[in-house]
């Protein structure tokens, strides 16, 4: 059986560069739709938080502005099913990334605030990355590759294609335009070849290698249907 882990931030909040503070969490649609991908694919799947606290689900990802009524009545009923998973889930710090086939990271602003300086996550990601298995950051999640780091000093990521939430898109937010950093700018900076859809909030997948990521919550689905459509040619080979 494939075993997938999901990373998810334990942050609450996203601190905005006037130092208030944005309740926030883990997207609803990034961790119940792939969840539910992989889940029927037949998919074993852990999900571990730093410290093992139990993630917190961002409420603007469930509000109107956030989807159709029925899809945030799906995402809240599969949440709900899931309920004991995030309630009690794995330490990261305790995690052997050798016991999984497949990582993926789910976004949310939460990522922001605390995988993105995690040295544990940073650490799980240079592994995973040179494992040569799959692994997967969504929407806001590509910022937990600040942390990873190789030995002598460099970005693991350097020269990989990627995507991630744009600027754009951060910026329809009102309380996006007071980020201390914007994802698709550091990915730039930071030495990833950053690309998006033509459209905003328009569902766009990239894969470089074993790396997937995916722009934004519209790509869930696509991003997780994808990792699972690979794994599967490959194991039939």
């Amino acid at each position: 059986m494939t075993k997938a882990l999901f990373v998810v931030s334990a942050a609450d909040r996203w601190t905005l560069r006037d130092g208030e503070v944005h309740p926030s969490g883990y997207w609803g649609e990034e961790l119940a739709v792939p969840h539910k991908v992989f889940t029927e694919a037949g998919w074993d799947v852990t999900i571990a938080t730093p410290g093992g606290k139990a993630p917190t689900l961002d409420r603007l990802s469930m509000s109107k502005t956030a989807g159709w009524p029925s899809k945030l009545r799906e995402v809240a009923a599969y949440l709900d099913g899931i309920d004991a998973e995030l309630r009690r889930p794995r330490v990261l710090a305790e995690i052997d990334p050798d016991e999984f086939d497949v990582v993926f990271y789910p976004g949310g602003h939460g990522p922001m605030e605390d995988l993105a300086v995690d040295p544990v996550s940073g650490a799980l990601l240079t592994r995973f990355l040179a494992s040569g298995k799959p692994l997967a950051l969504l929407c806001h999640a590509p910022a937990a590759a600040f942390a990873a780091r190789n030995e002598d000093g460099s970005w693991p990521f350097t020269g990989y294609r990627m995507t991630g939430l744009s600027n754009l898109e951060e910026k329809f937010n009102s309380f996006g335009r007071k980020a201390i950093w914007l994802l698709e700018d550091r990915l730039r900076e930071s030495g990833a070849v950053y690309s998006k859809a033509r459209l905003p909030l328009r569902p766009y997948v990239v894969v470089d290698r074993n790396l997937y990521t995916g722009q934004n919550p519209p790509s869930s689905e696509s991003l997780a249907e994808r990792v699972v459509a690979d794994v599967n040619a490959t194991a039939s080979r």
